[in-house]
């Protein structure tokens, strides 16, 4: 920029906090389909038994709403019968059936099984996916379960959470082509959890921020850059097993084939964001606007050289290379959520990003990134983390099995 042009800072007034989305740019995250397999025909299903829950590994679908829940029973078998409840109405869901006996032809006199606003509809790749956060240990006798991995997440440089938007004792996230089908799902459970659990907060997100497999054109954030060049194939397990896998050695044991969930609402000053000139968003990212390639190199995908590379470029700071090999799975969404009260747009990315543990995934990576020129532009307004538990076995399994009954 010229001399006569005021400072981003200057322009917003206050920082932000790491974006994280150049671990995607970078190399740095992981998008894949689920166990290697290739991702169903548009409109169809996901299966929903498996040793990893769907919805992480598995092809990101082009909607999401994401719900944090709080539990109001103090009665164990209460919340437990609530979890295999919820399993069932997952099961069929994620299959294109409605909930129960459905949505009509039922006793006039009783409210339906199903809200019914998704009859008719495909299954639309719908992944349901549960989570619980470290608040739920402080329940049903839970604290000597709660694993080592599932840390309160520090302050960060520039966080300014709102508590309405953030923590939440379990969360499900609901992933899917079609967003009634999403929404659908996530007011189903509410309903069936009536008087056991209630929504604290939620989030709609739109047009997928990580490309999921390398033959697909990569997607671009709402800073119009492409998001997710280098993230690793389906048929890369190793991976999938070194960085988003919870292990046998990992513990606890309920744990093994699970995975630990950082959600976090990142704000983007997007007015400020589009009168800056295009050579300083490019320094920023890192990577060219229109191809997507690294700086001083031709292609999208050609190898990064960061020492190109401004210092506080954002693809320099969360590249593996600069966290001692820190590696996360992203399955972030765009959202808008009407204006700020002052004719600023409410948009920014909800970021989601899964990982073996987070103490050597999400939080160094953050931590570099406080020197992040994006911040400028950007700040954390919302956070949660959560342990995600392995996968449904089989139609006898349900969410969570393996932690309440090893708590019995």
């Amino acid at each position: 920029m010229t001399s006569e042009s005021p400072s981003r800072r200057a322009l917003l007034g206050w920082g932000g906090a790491g974006l994280a989305l150049g671990a995607a740019a970078a190399g740095g995250a992981v998008a894949v389909a689920r166990n290697g397999e290739d991702a169903p025909a548009p409109g169809g299903a996901v299966p929903f038994h498996g040793a990893h829950q769907a919805g992480i590994a598995t092809p990101v679908q082009d909607r999401l709403h994401f719900a944090s829940f709080d539990v109001q029973t103090e009665d164990r078998a209460e919340f437990v019968a609530m979890l295999k409840e919820w399993t069932a109405a997952a099961r069929r869901m994620t299959a294109g059936k409605a909930v129960g006996e459905g949505g009509f032809g039922g006793l006039p006199e009783a409210p339906p099984d199903d809200t019914g606003e998704a009859l008719g509809l495909k299954p639309s790749r719908l992944t349901l996916t549960i989570g619980f956060g470290p608040s739920l240990f402080e329940k049903f006798g839970l604290a000597d379960a709660r694993p080592e991995a599932l840390v309160d997440l520090p302050k960060f440089a520039g966080d300014n959470l709102d508590r309405n938007r953030s923590g939440g004792d379990l969360c499900v996230q609901a992933c899917a082509d079609d967003p009634q089908v999403a929404v659908h799902a996530i007011r189903n459970l509410a309903r069936i959890g009536f008087g056991k659990v209630v929504i604290r907060w939620s989030q709609l997100g739109f047009g997928k921020t990580s490309s999921t497999t390398p033959e697909e054109q990569t997607p671009r954030n709402l800073m119009g850059f492409k998001d997710g060049t280098r993230n690793i194939a389906g048929t890369e397990t190793d991976r999938l097993q070194k960085f988003v896998w919870v292990g046998e050695k990992d513990g606890p044991d309920w744990m093994v084939d699970g995975s630990y969930l950082v959600a976090r609402r990142i704000r983007m000053h997007i007015e400020t964001w589009d009168r800056t000139s295009l050579q300083e968003q490019e320094d920023i990212f890192g990577r060219d606007k229109g191809e997507g390639a690294p700086v001083g190199k031709a292609k999208e995908r050609d190898e990064p050289f960061l020492k190109a590379m401004k210092p506080d470029a954002h693809v320099r700071l969360a590249h593996p290379d600069s966290n001692d090999g820190a590696t996360i799975l992203r399955r972030g969404y765009s959202f808008t959520d009407g204006t700020d009260g002052l004719g600023r747009l409410d948009a920014g990315l909800f970021f989601l990003a899964y990982q073996k543990d987070v103490r050597r995934g999400f939080i160094p990576i953050q931590r570099s990134l406080a020197t992040d020129a994006l911040n400028e532009y950007i700040q954390h307004v919302g956070s949660a983390i959560y342990a995600i538990p392995p996968g449904v076995r089989d139609k006898d399994d349900w969410w969570g099995r393996a932690l309440f009954e090893g708590k019995a």
